[in-house]
């Protein structure tokens, strides 16, 4: 079974239903959203199974393959995987068929088509999972760039009032990003040729090369910094929240759960290994960057009247303990890191899909126009709740494993950044508990003040309503069996990997040593 192209046919399956997607006829919404949701099971499908054919104890990467695509320059067309990016693979396996389900009612801005729609989500994730399975770096960087353009139209074309504004906010950013690092890109290229013979962009043959310090800095830097817009570290993160709470919710899935990890996976497999001299140079200013956007972001989320805003500054929260893992150079703390990258993708991606169905029924993104829901609506007040525990990583839910592993990875070479990044833990408690209080508990309120007026259609979760507070009833408000079919998977995967996260650990432990080997340290 190693040698199926599982990689492949992950790329090629998503690609090529993309285009069916895009070329049925107007009209065709139904069977544009069954075919998305087949293929996308197809692909988890084959997550799974290359998961079962990986052998924790074999070569660092596997599953691969290699083909010359521009022989001129040493590009390879070159895919394989380690325990990091397989992690990575099955979470892009789950969340996207839990999108398609989530999109299946929307009702798009201007009438625009659902078939778009589907098939740019099927091409972003193919894209997708290219970023993660590349082992050729100019293959990284165009998977890298090329995710750009479906999540541009996604933005753009389908989400709330402010859409354009956002979608061009995050193609700039991301573009001077990718611009930065193809400068860095070429100039390994360069150090490659001097000290090979021949220049190449094999990950392998780049990573045994003795680069000078100086030259190091200046090529961290340029990775460094695109992989921080990514991800997004303050002072590169304004994007974020803009791009968060206008994305349709399915956009805001993906773009929070799998896209921005591209940046902090790109910090274990491009940074520290390939320049591990300039990493040591460079981690105290990282790790200022990392615990700034703890606090920081934690304090804005806090001061938040727009849910969608709310959760996308507590992301930005969640990827400076992720970030922190990472600099903190122990297996225990990066493993922990990719482990939280992981549990974070799963429970702000069913936050997100909780709030997205309540601004559905509501009309509304503002928190005070929400009040009193739970009586109403047991079940979504239950997801909402454990989304919101896991998001603040209480015990028993999956993001308190790796939590708890980057803190306790990061004390014995970071005390004072890991004691530092400990109060957004308390930050964190606040502005989720306070977020589900004033809208599920409490006197009714605001929308729910309207119950004897007929409900208007929903506002889909592709529509995101207006920053107003109208009065819209609030009647048909609990979850129906499509939407627990939709949350089901997260919320099992939130307590199962609370309780039991060995499997994922053994996967990610072996990649991240050998991280740790490639950095030259002692763990």
């Amino acid at each position: 079974m190693t040698d199926f192209p599982f990689l492949l046919l992950m790329i090629a399956v998503p690609a090529i239903g993309a285009a069916v997607v895009a070329a049925l006829p107007k009209g065709r919404d139904l069977l544009a959203k069954q075919v998305s949701l087949g293929i996308s099971l197809v692909v988890l499908l084959l997550a799974v199974l290359a998961t079962a054919a990986f052998d924790v104890g074999g070569d660092r990467f596997q599953l691969g393959m290699a083909v010359p695509w521009i022989p001129d320059f040493g590009v390879q067309f070159a895919l394989g995987v380690d325990g990091i990016a397989l992690v990575m693979l099955l979470l892009i396996g789950v969340l996207v068929p839990v999108v398609v389900g989530a999109s299946w009612r929307d009702e798009l801005p201007g009438g625009r088509s659902m078939t778009a729609y589907f098939a740019w989500l099927l091409l972003l994730e193919a894209f997708m999972v290219g970023v993660f399975a590349a082992t050729d770096v100019f293959l990284f960087y165009v998977f890298f760039e090329a995710m750009l353009v479906p999540m541009y139209f996604i933005i753009g074309s389908f989400g709330g009032p402010r859409r354009q504004y956002a979608a061009v906010k995050f193609f700039l950013y991301s573009l001077v990003g990718g611009l930065i690092m193809l400068a860095a890109v070429i100039g390994l290229y360069v150090v490659s040729n001097s000290q090979l013979g021949e220049g190449t962009f094999a990950f392998d043959a780049l990573r045994g090369l003795e680069i000078d310090p100086g030259v190091q800095k200046l090529l961290f830097l340029g990775f460094f910094i695109a992989f921080a817009i990514k991800a997004p570290l303050v002072p590169f993160h304004t994007w974020l929240p803009d791009s968060g709470s206008e994305a349709p919710i399915g956009g805001a899935v993906l773009l929070v759960g799998v896209l921005d990890k591209v940046g902090t996976f790109g910090f274990l497999r491009y940074c520290l290994p390939l320049f591990p001299d300039a990493s040591r140079y460079f981690a105290p200013f990282v790790l200022v960057l990392a615990v700034a956007g703890i606090l920081y972001a934690a304090l804005l989320a806090m001061g938040q009247s727009d849910m969608k805003r709310l959760v996308a500054y507590t992301s930005i929260s969640h990827f400076g303990f992720i970030a922190l893992g990472i600099f903190a150079f122990t297996t225990e703390a990066g493993t922990g890191a990719v482990l939280y990258m992981v549990n974070h993708g799963i429970a702000t991606g069913l936050l997100f899909l909780v709030v997205g169905m309540l601004i559905a029924r509501g009309g509304s993104r503002q928190i005070g126009d929400y009040g009193g829901v739970a009586a109403k609506a047991p079940l979504l007040a239950g997801a909402f709740l454990l989304a919101g525990l896991a998001s603040l990583a209480l015990p028993g839910t999956n993001s308190f494993v790796s939590e708890f592993l980057v803190l306790i990875g990061s004390f014995p070479t970071r005390p004072v950044f890991t004691i530092l990044a400990t109060a957004g833990i308390i930050l964190a408690a606040l502005y989720i508990l306070l977020m589900y209080q004033r809208t599920m508990h409490g006197p009714a309120r605001g929308v729910l003040l309207a119950d004897d007026v007929e409900p208007p259609a929903p506002a889909g979760h592709g529509a995101t309503a207006t920053l107003t507070a109208p009065k819209r009833s609030l009647r048909v408000l609990d979850l129906d069996r499509r939407e627990l079919a939709i949350v089901a998977p997260l919320v099992a995967l939130i307590i199962v990997l609370g309780v039991y996260p060995q499997p994922l650990l053994n996967l990610i432990e072996p990649a991240v040593a050998a991280t740790m080997s490639d950095l030259g340290g002692s763990d």
